[in-house]
């Protein structure tokens, strides 16, 4: 009996850490906990009304997952993804990415196909209409569906925790001018390759399409470099007048 009633309490602290855990992954994504400051277990405890202990465990999970990191002698902070890490990381999901749209060419369901192309339609009215805020969820939810669709769960679970770590760049929305436009053209080109049942095309088109966001991300910090440069000079130039 004794042995049932602590296998019990295990189950229930493992359940209740894993839903702390997402729940905190959940704050964490949306930008809810400060970038620069120590993740505070008690408040969180507090916050949630439990104990601190299931709220270690949810730390530790995020910390394996690469959201939350442990600075010595300092405690838990969210993890800082600097744009060199972001370059390694767009290149294992362009690989994954296009695994997974090859295995979407070759075996995914004709229902599947057709709710990638439902989501596809949706995008593509956000994108004309310039609806920065409606496309940014439909194209996760894209991604998303075409790694599901692929039906490999290693793949999928792997490509997942790369995206997540990638929404830790913050204030680096590529998403800007015509780039919206660009990406859903990028789009159609992996859907063509679904619709043709074309692996070798699907794959190439979901690898470019996350290379080409990796050469957005360069482009785009270059230009940041060079604009916050200009400007410390008009300053310079501004202090010497």
């Amino acid at each position: 009996m004794k042995t049932a009633l602590a296998h019990l309490a295990l189950l229930q602290k493992n359940s209740l850490a894993s839903t702390l855990e997402r729940e905190i992954e959940g704050m964490i994504l949306r930008g809810a906990l400060p970038v620069d400051a120590r993740i505070n277990e008690l408040q969180l405890a507090e916050t949630f009304g439990v104990s601190r202990s299931p709220v270690r465990d949810a730390l530790r999970a995020l910390e394996a997952a690469g959201l939350v990191e442990a600075v010595p002698n300092r405690g838990l902070f969210l993890r800082r993804v600097d744009l060199a890490r972001a370059v390694e990381v767009y290149g294992v999901r362009a690989a994954l990415f296009g695994y997974a749209g090859q295995l979407v060419a070759e075996l995914a369901s004709e229902q599947d196909i057709a709710s990638l192309r439902l989501l596809h339609a949706e995008m593509e009215e956000a994108a004309v209409a310039h609806r920065f805020e409606a496309y940014f969820p439909l194209n996760f939810a894209f991604h998303d569906a075409i790694v599901a669709a692929s039906g490999n769960s290693v793949l999928a679970s792997q490509y997942r925790a790369l995206v997540k770590q990638l929404r830790l760049l913050r204030g680096r929305n590529l998403m800007s001018g015509d780039t919206l436009a660009v990406s859903h053209r990028e789009h159609q080109r992996i859907i063509d390759a679904f619709d043709a049942r074309d692996p070798q095309e699907a794959y190439s088109a979901c690898f470019d399409h996350v290379e080409r966001g990796r050469l957005r991300l360069l482009a785009r910090e270059e230009s940041r470099g060079s604009a916050e440069c200009e400007s410390a000079n008009e300053d310079r130039e501004a202090k010497v007048a």
